[in-house]
């Protein structure tokens, strides 16, 4: 949603006339049908709804859906990507800004490959939300959270990808599950906070973003695009996510079919649909879709449009009143946003839900030590180790007695765009001074002036130069002075790494050189992987990262962190950024000769792969195919190795990815130690989308896998045969 668009958000609730000949009167009976928790949801939920005023039904079409004459508490929004957002850059809350728990970035939590920490994250969010919510003191904020983005970051000139979890289907959709289920938590009746994923769909460009089209076929939509939403609805049951700003093959998504004909009959959404931040008059003014406001009123709420992150109250009471929609449609939509209210609890007696105490007593969350060791432990996790010669890593005070640190990102913790207030920020450079403490001196240089940063790594030991994007570009809205930084609204126009002179430069003065990028998106550091020793990377925000970073780079923890994207050697390597069929050389599915491969990374140990093992009998279509590949740590440190299964598909009849991640396990393995890693690989897994039977078809014959650490590892392989369909 842009900032600018925030205020507009605001007035969606505010109370409006509507025609008299329409709704009831106010019945306020302490005893109605909707507030017993025994009766059926959809009974309740059609006797709320009757009983609201045209004012309240309309104004129950924003993010504010309260009603306070009968006793109903608005389950508002709150942005939540790594962390809930009331401050930031963006000042979310601005009228009361406040700290939250803050973890890195979406994309370095998509680097941690580990499903439990995705869930811990949506935990301490939903907890937060919860606590904010209900707490006498706080008293404010929301319960559904704009998160996880669902969206895949097919290409890395895309401004917002450091909102994704990456460019694969399958990984992105077991990371956003794995959030939402730590939001919405594990009672079999009640939620602690509802998600809303974001932004539906193949929303992967930021220029023009308002009135371009992306174009692709009905397969790439069911087999890739779609794949995390799906999921999250399905397997993760979010009941809530927002349409983007985008046309999909000519139509906006905000009024395309999908959202009811996919979404909803399909994967079973009968909760929010919400458009993203002034959408409703982007349809008029630069889609041009329709000629006035209240006709595109009219169309996205007849095409399953349920909230409005507009100034829509006026449009929606012309639309009435032209006859364009009814208040039953009004009510239908109604119904489904207090359904997302009703598994809050909001409609229900305190005690029966068990989440209605969060936030009465205790300190404030963000304050404890158990939630600072929640943000170090996944901030270690999402750092990936690139490149590390000679055992340049980890650092060895015994042979290392000075540091230059050296570079613009050393000093401080910068957040990005989505970023709430984080009670307390690590930078990198505290970190290594406090990991070194008497045993090493620290020197520091800030700026980018290539002399006095050589001078000062020439008189040290070892030089660890730390550079990478500025989050929003430290500029306005829709300006970014460096090529290669970008933010909501501002593609980037290069991934070369301007501040790759400066490596060269402590690179040149001290051959003794650690490079630590931070940053949002892939960068093509070819010169830096050529000569530089050690080179690792991370996401910005975290108030844990120079924590983290310090932990393994003086090897108190073994980096397993893996990329999650398709690193280029140069934008040559990339097709037109409109171009959305992404079988054209886009993501490890299809592109060739990367810098680095999705799902690589290094560790300070080693790893040997056993035989892969898979069904010696034809697995049924709608079976589950148990794999299982030997895995041991050969090395003489603890560390985790990040499994990766993939398969092809060598005779099928239809085209398929050259291959395809269909499992992955993040496994913590003692030095010596040897497992077995057993994945339940679900048949359907392998389904491709039959555009003429529109449906998923599991093709019979063979499957090969591969096993290993990265998509281009193969180090172990198996084959299973899919049956025929009874």
């Amino acid at each position: 949603m842009r900032a600018l668009f925030f205020a507009a958000a605001l007035l969606a609730g505010a109370t409006v006339a509507a025609p008299a000949q329409s709704g009831r009167e106010p019945l306020a009976d302490p005893d109605a049908p909707f507030r017993n928790p025994d009766l059926p949801a959809d009974q309740r939920l059609a006797d709320l709804v009757a009983r609201l005023t045209p004012d309240e039904k309309i104004a129950a079409l924003g993010t504010n859906p309260a009603v306070p004459r009968v006793g109903i508490a608005g389950a508002r929004h709150v942005e939540g990507l790594h962390g809930l957002a009331y401050g930031g850059p963006s000042n979310w809350g601005s009228r009361n800004p406040m700290p939250t728990t803050i973890f890195p970035q979406a994309v370095g939590l998509g680097q941690t490959w580990d499903v439990d920490a995705l869930t811990l994250v949506g935990h301490v969010e939903g907890d937060e939300a919860r606590f904010i919510f209900q707490s006498p003191r706080w008293n404010r904020g929301g319960l559904i959270v704009r998160a996880p983005n669902a969206d895949l970051a097919r290409d890395p000139r895309w401004a917002r990808t450091e909102e994704s979890y990456g460019e694969d289907p399958f990984l992105t959709g077991s990371l956003a599950v794995a959030m939402i289920h730590g939001l919405q938590g594990d009672d079999p009746k009640y939620w602690q906070a509802a998600a809303l994923m974001k932004h539906l769909l193949a929303n992967s460009n930021e220029n023009d973003r308002e009135r371009s089209s992306s174009d692709f076929d009905e397969r790439l939509l069911r087999e890739y695009y779609s794949v995390p939403f799906r999921m999250g609805i399905v397997e993760g049951h979010a009941n809530a996510y927002m349409a983007a700003y985008n046309k999909v093959n000519g139509t906006a998504c905000m009024v395309h079919p999908f959202l009811r004909s996919m979404t909803m009959k399909d994967w079973g959404l009968d909760g929010i649909i919400c458009t993203d931040g002034g959408a409703l008059g982007l349809l008029i003014s630069a889609h041009h879709s329709y000629a006035t406001l209240a006709e595109g009123a009219a169309a996205t709420i007849k095409a399953g449009i349920t909230v409005f992150l507009d100034r829509y109250p006026e449009p929606v009471k012309q639309a009435l009143e032209q006859g364009l929609i009814t208040w039953q449609d009004i009510d239908a939509a109604l119904i489904r946003n207090f359904r997302v209210s009703l598994k809050l609890g909001l409609l229900d007696p305190p005690e029966r839900v068990p989440y209605a105490k969060v936030g009465l007593t205790g300190d404030d969350p963000w304050t404890t030590e158990s939630r600072k060791a929640d943000v170090r432990r996944v901030t270690r996790e999402s750092i990936v180790l690139l490149k590390n010669a000679n055992r340049t890593l980890p650092i060895d005070p015994a042979r290392v007695k000075s540091i230059a640190v050296i570079g613009p990102r050393a000093s401080s913790v910068l957040l990005d765009w989505y970023s709430g207030t984080p009670p307390y920020a690590v930078t990198p450079l505290d970190g290594i001074r406090q990991a070194a403490g008497d045993r090493v001196q620290v020197w520091f240089a800030a700026d980018n002036a290539a002399a006095a940063a050589a001078a000062l790594a020439r008189h040290a030991d070892l030089a660890i130069v730390i550079v990478g994007n500025h989050p929003w570009c430290d500029a306005g809205w829709q300006r970014c002075p460096v090529a290669s930084d970008g933010k909501e609204a501002v593609d980037r126009k290069s991934i070369e790494l301007e501040q790759e002179a400066l490596v060269r430069a402590v690179y040149a003065a001290n051959h003794h050189t650690v490079l630590v990028l931070k940053a949002s998106f892939p960068y093509a550091i070819n010169w830096s992987q050529a000569h530089v020793p050690a080179i690792v990377t991370m996401a910005h925000n975290s108030q844990e990262e120079g924590h983290a970073l310090a932990d393994v780079l003086f090897g108190d923890y073994s980096p397993a962190g893996r990329l999650v994207h398709t690193w280029p050697k140069s934008v040559a390597q990339l097709p037109p950024m409109m171009d959305y069929d992404i079988r054209h050389g886009r993501t490890y599915m299809y592109a060739k000769d990367p810098l680095y491969p999705f799902g690589f990374g290094l560790s300070y140990t080693t790893f040997r792969y056993g035989t892969l093992t898979a069904p010696a009998a034809p697995v049924n279509p709608t079976g589950t195919a148990e794999v299982t590949v030997p895995v041991t740590n050969t090395g003489s440190r603890d560390g985790d190795e990040v499994v990766q299964i993939y398969a092809s598909y060598p005779a099928s009849k239809v085209p398929r990815p050259s291959k395809q991640l269909v499992a992955f396990a993040r496994v913590p393995l003692k030095a010596g130690e040897r497992r077995d890693i057993r994945f339940s690989i679900l048949a359907s897994r392998f389904a491709y989308w039959n555009v003429d039977r529109q449906t998923f078809i599991v093709e019979p014959g063979p499957i090969t896998l591969t096993a290993g650490g990265s998509s281009a590892d193969a180090a172990a392989s198996g084959t299973l045969i899919l049956a025929a369909t009874p």
